[in-house]
């Protein structure tokens, strides 16, 4: 499966930093911008303003006409190839980045959003008000992650919820939306990420790796089915 992903969280560009990819140079070819491949396989294609900036430290204080135009060169500029997925990684909230990316995908079909809120309300309250924007655009809605859900003990693998649990599901049905699964806050997930490994190649017996997996899995088979 060919899968590109799209970063366009402009201010905090983070995707390069999980997956390893350090500050490669993006080069041109005559179709545009040459996503940055994360195997040699070129199964996964990245591109985000994170491979772009000369500072990793630079910061991006941009009004939303130049995010407009970048977003859309992304989306058009980009030689993604032939995909099965595009993977749109956006900020929270519901800003000028979500707006850009509409109107630039407009051409193609865009099968819907995966929103990810904790269990927290004050998180669950922000959205909850994503959905509402999904519903003024026309955006389907392909379900509901809870994030940090509990934490797994890096020592006995026990889940406990230091937090909260569960407002994710209760918003899930509130909403009438489909709710996907939860990701625990893992200590090893965490590392991994922080030291550029492959968590699901160095761990796939663990409990997370599992919610990962069935989620996953899960929106593969509705976008199959669609």
């Amino acid at each position: 499966m060919a899968v590109g992903i799209l970063d366009v969280d402009l201010c905090g560009p983070s995707i390069p930093r999980m997956l390893s990819m350090g500050r490669p140079d993006v080069h041109q070819c005559d179709s545009g911008w040459v996503p940055v491949y994360t195997d040699t396989q070129k199964s996964l294609a990245l591109m985000s303003i994170g491979f772009l900036l000369e500072d990793p430290d630079e910061a991006v204080v941009w009004r939303g006409p130049k995010k407009n135009a970048l977003i859309g060169q992304f989306v058009s500029d980009v030689a993604w190839g032939e995909l099965d997925v595009l993977l749109v990684d956006t900020p929270p909230g519901t800003s000028d980045e979500h707006l850009a990316v509409l109107e630039n995908l407009k051409k193609h079909r865009v099968d819907g959003a995966i929103l990810v809120t904790t269990p927290q309300a004050v998180s669950t309250g922000d959205v909850r008000r994503e959905i509402t924007f999904c519903k003024k655009t026309g955006v389907r809605i392909l379900g509901i992650v809870e994030n940090m859900s509990g934490f797994v003990c890096p020592h006995c693998s026990e889940c406990s919820n230091v937090f909260s649990k569960g407002g994710g599901e209760e918003l899930a049905k509130t909403t009438g939306s489909v709710f996907l699964g939860c990701v625990p806050l893992d200590p090893l997930l965490s590392a991994s990420i922080e030291e550029g490994r492959d968590f699901t190649q160095s761990f796939p017996d663990s409990a997370t790796f599992s919610a990962i997996s069935s989620i996953s899995q899960t929106l593969l088979n509705s976008l199959q089915t669609d």
